[in-house]
């Protein structure tokens, strides 16, 4: 038999298989042993993350002659001809070269028709954003309500594409991005199969390469294996995947905070001429230098989200950087890697990055070390001084208390603390118009819209979650008080999310940002108001306001008496 591609050999047969997709997979089973088979299902995610496999899987599972939990046995007689393409009631169809409205017209006129042998008929429609305007509204009322054995599984990588007339009327599904980790266990489990020896870190540089894809992790794992003469190691899976060992970049970045321009443009030139990749060198950097920039900030977040362990020389040289300098570094890196989309001059681009950011380092170091103690501890003294003048006069009248909060908080300080305002009337607005709905969608894109971010942007909003939104705003709630300082100063990452949000769902909602330990009480303080109003309210209409009489019946009464006379004529 000739030789068969990895992804090939390797797709999943049933769901337990499938990696990385644990929700999707249990839904889909729950929804077979129940019977609760819905006639429309819309898979959306990146490429190589299961869906097309899952649907296959479920169409088998669905007219198995012996399914047990919801799986397929893989055994009977309609699994086994599923598995070879043989049964004519699976229909698969390529959306991208069957687009037109004859082809979904065609699949419209055939449904009537009763399967041959399966229970269902099946119709799988890959790359469904691909179909024309003419072909969406041919599928339109076919999607509605289709004859009782019938079942469509359309499948997508661009969801924002599909109408949304399309989306309500099918069970949406979405395919997360894989783990490195969840990857790294199946490249693992499929050459220990084979009996292959392997590297580690070869593993690692794999999975991380791949993307969260299933199916670009197996096909570089397949590449490496070709070679490497069925060996997979680390200088291998650097070759294929254009990637950087982490000392490698650990050594430059060193250089780079050490102020030694010379060492780190030779570091960048030799990793060029090893074949490294310009876009994958600076995605290495700026990991690393979130890497660093986490280490400051909180070490225990660090090891929590497993990210790569840090070389030795690189902590100790980065003791000398302040995390608002890492800040800077970042975005050098990243305006640089949207500056190589437009050029053929990729290496001149990072010797140019090089020499800022070790500008920047030194910049950092001048700064550190310019002493001005003295005149720091006088200033200080004069405003101790000036705090208990107040504090003597003020103790004496209590009322004066709010007046002594604002003197305090207007005295300037060297050293201060950045609070995290937040908008309560923001807040209010949209708690007032949230529904569980609108969080519902916004929590469904929400891990696209950050896959859609830069490196570095990503890896700050990772600690962050939308918890209410309305039709016009959210509000995403931060763990950490200083990535929520660093994102309510960064105006492009505000912005970045804005129209990504807008990108995938349509609206031009606001983000509102506040610290999570904040959250509980914002939410208290909003209920206790609207009981208050409902309250004010209630007194109100309990005590009636008499109408006020008008002019002419007063004017007439004065003139006339209050008493009522009855005349009657003879």
């Amino acid at each position: 038999m000739a030789y068969q591609a990895l992804y090939r050999v390797w797709r999943p047969l049933n769901f337990q298989q499938v990696v990385g997709q644990k929700i999707v997979t249990q839904t889909l089973k729950n929804s077979i042993t129940t019977d609760q088979i819905s006639h429309a299902y819309l898979f959306a995610g990146p490429r190589g993350t299961g869906k097309t496999s899952c649907a296959k899987i479920f169409a088998k599972a669905i007219n198995c002659l012996d399914s047990q939990d919801g799986e397929p046995c893989n055994h009977c007689e309609n699994c086994v001809a599923i598995n070879e393409g043989r049964l004519t009631d699976i229909i698969e169809i390529d959306a991208a070269s069957n687009n037109g409205v004859d082809e979904i017209r065609d699949i419209r006129d055939k449904v009537k028709y009763p399967p041959t042998q399966a229970k269902y008929k099946v119709y799988i429609i890959d790359e469904v954003h691909m179909l024309s305007t003419g072909a969406f509204n041919a599928l339109l009322k076919t999607l509605e309500e289709p004859p009782a054995h019938v079942v469509f599984i359309l499948a997508t990588t661009e969801i924002q594409k599909v109408p949304a007339t399309i989306i309500s009327r099918m069970q949406r599904f979405n395919f997360r991005r894989i783990s490195a980790e969840d990857i790294s266990e199946q490249l693992i489990r499929i050459l220990d199969e084979k009996k292959i020896s392997y590297d580690v870190k070869a593993i690692a540089v794999i999975s991380r390469a791949a993307d969260g894809g299933m199916r670009d992790a197996e096909s570089i794992l397949d590449q490496v294996l070709s070679f490497g003469n069925d060996h997979v190691s680390l200088e291998n899976a650097l070759e294929v995947t254009g990637d950087a060992d982490d000392q490698q970049l650990a050594n430059y970045l060193t250089a780079v905070f050490n102020q030694e321009v010379t060492s780190a443009l030779q570091t960048i030139n030799t990793l060029f001429a090893n074949g490294c990749s310009a876009n994958r060198l600076i995605e290495g950097i700026i990991e690393l230098l979130r890497d660093l920039l986490l280490q400051k900030n909180d070490a225990q977040l660090l090891t929590q989200l497993s990210y790569r362990q840090l070389a030795d020389n690189l902590i100790a040289a980065a003791k000398k950087i302040q995390s608002q300098q890492l800040y800077r570094m970042i975005d050098m890196t990243n305006e640089i890697q949207l500056q190589l989309k437009n050029s053929a001059h990729s290496e001149l681009f990072l010797e140019v990055m090089t020499v800022k950011l070790a500008n920047a380092a030194t910049t950092t170091t001048e700064v550190q070390a310019a002493p001005d103690n003295s005149a720091e501890v006088t200033q200080l003294q004069s405003q101790v001084a000036e705090l208990k003048q107040q504090i003597t006069k003020l103790a004496k009248n209590d009322s004066a208390a709010a007046e002594f909060n604002s003197a305090r908080t207007t005295v300037t300080s060297p050293v201060h603390k950045i609070e995290s305002k937040v908008s309560h009337k923001q807040v209010y607005h949209v708690l007032e118009n949230a529904t569980k709905e609108s969080l519902t969608a916004v929590r469904d894109v929400w891990p696209d819209l950050l896959s859609k971010l830069p490196p570095a942007k990503r890896a700050m909003m990772k600690v962050s979650q939308p918890v209410a939104a309305s039709a016009d705003a959210i509000v995403v709630a931060f763990t950490y008080e200083f990535t929520l300082r660093t994102a309510n100063t960064d105006h492009e990452l505000q912005d970045a999310l804005k129209s990504e949000l807008n990108s995938l769902m349509k609206n031009e909602a606001d983000i509102i940002l506040v610290q999570k330990d904040q959250w509980p009480k914002i939410r208290k303080e909003y209920i206790a108001t609207l009981h208050q109003n409902k309250s004010d309210s209630s007194s109100s209409d309990a005590q009636p306001v008499a109408p006020k009489q008008p002019t002419i019946i007063a004017e007439a009464t004065k003139l006339f008496g209050d008493q009522i006379v009855k005349v009657e004529s003879n």
